[in-house]
C-alpha cells in the first residue's frame, strides 16, 4: 500500500512550492526554471520547464517547500515524470546541451524557508530518461528513486539542471505500509514498511472477540509493504466457531468443548443442548457418562438384566456351572462384566455364602457368561444372583435371581487325611470333607485299619463308625505301621462316598518328641492343621549373612543367593553402577500417556515402550524434574543401580533408564491397580481370605530373594508394594531415604536419619540395626495391613505412643475375620529377639502350605471390635455424643453408605442404636467386611459386650 505526500500531478503547483534559484558564474547570470502553460491532448496542464542548452556551464536549481516526514517512514520514494529534449534536435548545440539532471535531498527539523545553501543537499541519484522527445514528437518518462535513511522531522527535495531541456510534470513523494488486516481470528493494525536495512518488521495483532491464542500473534512486514509469515494462531474459544474472520456462538444441538479451528459438533447420541455457545451436551434423561468416558462422547444407559441362567450342579464334587445369556440391552456399551451373589438358604432365611463358597474365575467383574461354584454344601438351598455392569450400572441395577436346590443325598468326599500327632502307642489322625457337611446333618464315617505288613489272609481290620472326621487310635504296637482306610457315610449308613488310605506309622519306645523352640512348635501346630507335619528339622545354625546380622531359624540350603547384592554408592561414578545395572533406552523409544503420580524428583507418567525387536509393553515413566542437581540427578538414578540387579517375577521389573538426554528417565513395567494400601481400602471386605494369603505369600516370596541377596529393604509397606491386574503383588521402591524425606508423619528422626516408626523393629529404630530380620518385623506389620483392608497400622496413635506400646509388648490385635494361622504367624514376625524370628524362606513354605488347605483359613482369630478396629464407644474423636449418622459414618471410614441410611429413613442416632444385622444389610450395604464394620460399630455404641453374638455375619 502506498501513501502520497502529493496526488494531484496537474495542480502539483498547488501542493508544492518550488522556489527557484540559479548560481552566478564568471559567464554571468543564468536563466531560472519556469512554470509554463502546456496542452497535451486537448487538456492543458503545468509544468517546470527550463531549456538553456546554448549556454556552458549550467546549474540551475528547484527546490521544493519543506515536506513533514511521517515518524515512522524512514524511507520515501520519489515519483517523477518528465520530458527531455533531444539534444540533436537544436542546430549547434549538441556540443554542449545535456540530457540528464541530478536529484538531491536535505533534511531538516524545521522549515528554513526561502534560505538556500548548495552544500547542504546530498545527491540522490542522475535522473536520465528512457525516451527523449524530438521536434515533432513528445515522450513522457517516469522515474522512481528511494531515499533512504530520513530521520529528522522533514525533507526538501531539489532538482539540479546542468544545461538539458526539461519539462517536469510532477512530483510524487509517498512511502508504503502494509495494510491493517484480520488474519487468523487476529486483527493486524496498519504498519508502515521498514527500511531497506530493516527488510521484516514484526507486528503484534490481537485475538477477534471470544478467541484465544496459547502465544501473542505476529506477522511481519516487509519493505515492500506486504504482510508475510503470521506466528501464533488464534482459535476461537470453547463454545465458538470461527465465521468470516469472526467467533460465533454454537447453535443449540451443537457444542464444542476446546478452542479449537474445528466447527462446532452436532451432540453426540444420547445428549442435547438448548443454549447457543454450548461447551458440553448434557446426557438425557435415562443416560449417564461413566466415570472414565468422554466428556464429548455419547451418553450411554444402564444394561438390562442378564437372561435364561440356568445352572447345572455337580453334587459329587460340590460344585455348581452357572451360565446366562448376555443382556438384551448392553445401552450402547461395550465394558458388560457380571457379577454373581450367593445366598444360603434353610428354610425360609436366606444368608450370605460367605468367603469359604470359592468361583472361578472369580464372582466379580466376570467379562464371560459363565462361573463355576466349588465348595457348597450338599442338602442345602442356594439362591444365586447374576448382575450385568457396565460403566453406567451404578446408577441403576437390574437382577435376574434363580433358586437353585442342591439336594442330593450322596456322602461327603474324603480330599486328604493327615497325621496329626503320634506316641509311640498311638496315633492321632484327622481327614478333609468336600463339600464340607452342615454340622445339623451328622454324617458319619467308617475307619477301617490293620497292621500294614501283616499278611493278607491273616489280618485282622479293626473297624470304627465316627461322628465326626478325625479320631485317636490307642493300643497300637510301637515302632510299627498300620494302614487307614476311612470313608463317609450316606444319611441311611448303607451308601458310601470314595475312600481315602494312607499309612502311619508309631513311634519307638523311647524316641517321644521333646518340646522345641517357640517358632517350631508353632509351625508343627500350623502343619498338622494344613497338611501333616512339616518335613526336615528348623535348627540354629551358625551362618551369617554379610553384614551385622545375627543368625535366627532356617536350613543352611535356603542362605546360598545365586548372586550378592552390589551397594550403587560404593562406585566412585555413580554413572557408571547405572550403565553397569541398567539397560539404556532411546527416548523416541519411549512414548508418555497420562501423568499417575508425582514424587520428589518429577512427575510419573503412564505410557509405552516400543523398543526394536521387542512386543508394546505398558510402562510407567518417572522423570526428573527440570533444573536439578548433579547430586539430585545421581540420588535419581540409584534407585535404577539398584532395580537392575533384581530378576524376580515379585519385584518390581525395570525396564532400563535414559540417561544420555537431557531428560533423564526411569522405566519399570507399569501396575495396573498400583499401591496395595490404596488398592485394599478400595476393595474393603471384596477380597477373600485365601486370595489376601495369596497376595502375602507372593509379597514374601519377593523378600525372600531380596534377603538371599543380602538385601535389606528397610521400607517394607503396603504403600510400597504396587498391584497389577492380575491382583499380583511385587515389591517396590528402593530408595528409602528419598521417600522418607516426603513422609514426616510417617517416621522418626533419629541420629541417622528417619525412619518409618510404624512399620520399623524396635532393634531398628533404637540402634539403627537393619537386617532381614527386621524386614520381617515390617513384613508382620504389611500381613495386618493386607488382612484390614489397608488400615493405618496403630491408627492413630502418635510415633512415641507406637514406640511406648511396642516396648512394653503390645502387639497389634487381629484384624477382623483374620485367619488364625495368619495371626499366629504375625506374632511371630514380632518377636522382641529378632533372632526367633522367622526366615521369609519358612514364611514362604507357611503360606504355601496355607493355599495348599483352604480349610486351614476357616479357623479365625478373636476379635475385639473396640480394640482391632478402633471403633468409639459412645462418642467422637471430642469425647461428644455424635451429632448425626454422616458425623458417625464418617469415623468409622464408611461415608459410602451415608445415602443409604438417609433413603431408608434413617437420620437420627437413636434410630441406628435400634438397628439389627438384616436392618443393615437391607439399606443395601452388601459387602461382609462393611457389614461388620458398622455392625460392631453400633455394638460398640450400645456397650453391650454381652449381646456379640446379636450382631454376628
Amino acid at each position: 500500500m502506498f501513501t502520497s505526500c502529493f496526488i494531484d500531478v496537474s495542480v502539483l503547483l498547488l501542493h508544492i512550492k518550488f522556489i527557484c534559484t540559479a548560481t552566478q558564474s564568471d559567464r554571468g547570470y543564468m536563466q531560472r526554471w519556469e512554470v509554463v502553460q502546456r496542452t497535451l491532448n486537448g487538456s492543458q496542464f503545468y509544468t517546470y520547464s527550463i531549456c538553456n542548452v546554448e549556454e556552458r556551464e549550467q546549474d540551475n536549481w528547484l527546490r521544493t517547500t519543506f515536506i513533514q516526514r511521517h515518524p515512522l517512514a524512514s524511507r520515501v520514494f520519489v515519483e517523477l515524470k518528465f520530458i527531455v529534449r533531444d539534444c540533436n534536435s537544436f542546430d549547434g548545440a549538441s556540443l554542449i546541451c545535456k540530457e540528464t539532471f541530478n536529484l538531491y535531498t536535505s533534511e531538516s527539523d524545521a522549515d528554513v524557508g526561502t534560505t538556500f545553501r548548495k552544500s547542504q543537499f546530498k545527491k540522490v541519484a542522475t535522473i536520465a530518461p528512457d525516451e527523449i522527445t524530438g521536434k515533432n514528437e513528445m515522450h513522457i518518462n517516469t522515474e522512481t528513486r528511494v531515499v533512504d535513511g530520513l530521520s529528522r522531522k522533514g525533507f526538501y527535495l531539489a532538482f539540479q539542471d546542468i544545461g538539458a531541456c526539461i519539462a517536469l510534470l510532477s512530483v510524487r513523494v509517498f512511502y508504503k505500509t502494509c495494510p491493517g488486516t484480520v488474519q487468523n481470528l487476529a486483527t493486524f493494525p496498519e504498519t508502515v514498511a521498514g527500511a531497506e536495512n530493516q527488510p521484516l518488521t514484526e507486528v503484534s495483532g490481537v485475538c477477534v472477540d471470544n478467541a484465544a491464542s496459547e502465544e501473542l500473534p505476529r506477522i511481519y512486514c516487509t519493505e515492500e509493504g506486504k504482510w508475510a509469515v503470521q506466528v501464533g494462531q488464534c482459535q476461537c474459544k470453547p463454545g465458538y466457531e470461527e465465521v468470516k474472520d469472526t467467533c460465533q456462538e454454537c447453535r443449540p444441538g451443537s457444542f464444542k468443548a476446546e478452542a479449537s479451528s474445528d466447527a462446532c459438533e452436532p451432540c453426540p447420541a444420547n445428549t442435547d443442548t438448548l443454549e447457543h455457545g454450548a461447551v458440553l451436551c448434557a446426557c438425557k434423561d435415562g443416560f449417564f457418562r461413566a466415570p472414565t468416558d468422554p466428556s464429548t462422547g455419547p451418553c450411554s444407559g444402564p444394561p438390562s438384566a442378564p437372561r435364561d441362567l440356568s445352572a447345572v450342579p455337580q453334587p459329587s464334587v460340590g460344585r455348581l456351572i452357572l451360565s446366562w445369556t448376555p443382556p438384551e440391552d448392553t445401552g450402547g456399551r461395550n465394558d458388560i462384566t457380571y457379577s454373581v451373589e450367593c445366598q444360603r438358604c434353610d428354610g425360609v432365611v436366606c444368608h450370605p455364602c460367605g468367603e469359604r463358597v470359592r468361583y472361578e474365575p472369580a464372582s466379580m467383574k466376570l467379562t464371560e457368561a459363565r462361573v463355576s461354584v466349588s465348595e457348597l454344601e450338599a442338602h442345602l438351598n442356594y439362591t444365586f444372583i447374576v448382575e450385568a455392569h457396565s460403566g453406567v450400572s451404578h446408577f441403576s441395577h437390574h437382577k435376574n435371581p434363580l433358586i437353585f436346590s442342591t439336594l442330593s443325598l450322596d456322602p461327603p468326599q474324603i480330599t486328604t487325611m493327615r497325621l496329626v500327632g503320634r506316641t509311640s502307642t498311638s496315633l492321632a489322625l484327622s481327614w478333609d470333607v468336600s463339600p464340607r457337611p452342615r454340622p445339623q446333618l451328622n454324617i458319619r464315617y467308617k475307619l477301617t485299619y490293620h497292621k500294614k505288613d501283616d499278611n493278607l489272609d491273616k489280618t485282622t481290620y479293626t473297624v470304627l463308625t465316627l461322628d465326626k472326621n478325625s479320631a485317636q487310635i490307642k493300643d497300637l504296637a510301637p515302632g510299627t505301621a498300620y494302614l487307614f482306610r476311612v470313608q463317609a457315610l450316606g444319611s441311611d449308613d448303607n451308601s458310601e462316598g470314595s475312600r481315602m488310605e494312607e499309612h502311619f506309622e508309631t513311634l519307638t519306645e523311647g524316641t517321644e518328641q521333646n518340646p522345641c523352640t517357640s517358632f517350631t512348635s508353632f509351625m508343627q501346630i500350623v502343619g498338622w492343621v494344613v497338611g501333616g507335619p512339616l518335613k526336615g528339622n528348623l535348627k540354629r545354625n551358625s551362618h551369617t549373612r554379610q553384614g551385622p546380622e545375627d543368625t535366627y531359624f532356617s536350613t543352611p540350603e535356603q542362605l546360598k543367593p545365586l548372586k550378592t547384592y552390589v551397594d550403587p554408592h560404593t562406585y566412585e561414578d555413580p554413572n557408571v553402577a547405572v550403565l553397569k545395572f541398567a539397560t539404556e533406552i532411546h527416548p523416541s523409544h519411549i512414548t508418555k500417556q497420562k501423568v499417575i503420580g508425582a514424587g520428589e524428583f518429577g512427575e510419573v507418567y503412564r505410557g509405552i515402550l516400543k523398543a526394536p525387536g521387542r512386543k508394546e509393553v505398558a510402562v510407567a515413566i518417572k522423570t526428573l524434574k527440570p533444573g536439578y542437581t548433579e547430586k539430585q540427578r545421581q540420588d535419581f538414578l540409584s534407585e535404577a543401580s539398584i532395580m537392575g540387579q533384581f530378576s524376580h517375577q515379585n519385584i518390581i521389573r525395570l525396564e532400563g533408564v535414559v540417561t544420555k538426554f537431557k531428560h533423564a528417565m526411569i522405566v519399570t513395567e507399569y501396575m495396573e491397580n498400583g499401591a496395595l494400601d490404596r488398592y485394599l481400602r478400595d476393595h474393603d471386605g471384596e477380597i477373600s481370605s485365601f486370595q489376601l494369603v495369596g497376595m502375602l505369600r507372593g509379597i514374601a516370596a519377593g523378600m525372600k530373594y531380596l534377603s538371599d541377596m543380602s538385601y535389606v529393604h528397610r521400607d517394607l509397606a503396603a504403600r510400597n508394594i504396587l498391584v497389577n491386574n492380575n491382583m499380583e503383588c511385587k515389591v517396590s521402591d528402593f530408595g528409602l531415604s528419598r521417600v522418607l524425606e516426603d513422609d514426616p508423619e510417617g517416621t522418626y528422626t533419629t541420629s541417622g536419619g528417619k525412619i518409618p516408626i510404624r512399620w520399623t523393629a524396635p532393634e531398628a529404630i533404637a540402634y539403627r540395626k537393619f537386617t532381614s530380620a527386621s524386614d520381617v518385623w515390617s513384613f508382620g506389620i504389611v500381613m495386618w495391613e493386607v488382612m484390614a483392608f489397608g488400615e493405618r497400622p496403630y491408627w492413630d496413635m502418635s510415633n512415641h505412643e507406637v514406640m511406648k506400646a511396642i516396648n512394653e509388648a503390645f502387639r497389634l490385635p487381629a484384624p477382623m475375620d483374620c485367619p488364625s494361622a495368619v495371626y499366629q504367624l504375625m506374632l511371630q514376625c514380632w518377636l522382641q529377639d529378632r533372632a526367633k524370628r522367622p526366615r521369609f524362606g519358612d514364611i514362604v513354605s507357611l503360606l504355601d502350605k496355607l493355599l495348599r488347605s483352604p480349610e486351614s483359613l476357616k479357623t479365625i482369630a478373636d476379635f475385639d471390635p473396640r480394640v482391632s478396629i478402633r471403633l468409639p464407644s459412645t462418642s467422637g474423636s471430642d469425647g461428644s455424643p455424635f451429632r448425626s449418622v454422616s458425623e458417625w459414618l464418617e469415623s468409622i471410614k464408611m461415608s459410602q453408605y451415608s445415602e443409604n441410611f438417609t433413603c431408608a429413613g434413617i437420620v437420627t442416632m437413636e434410630q441406628v442404636l435400634q438397628m439389627k444385622t438384616e436392618d443393615i444389610k437391607n439399606i443395601g450395604v452388601r459387602l461382609p467386611g462393611h457389614l461388620k464394620r458398622i455392625a460392631y460399630s453400633i455394638l460398640g455404641l450400645k456397650d453391650q459386650t454381652s449381646t456379640l453374638s446379636v450382631f454376628a455375619v
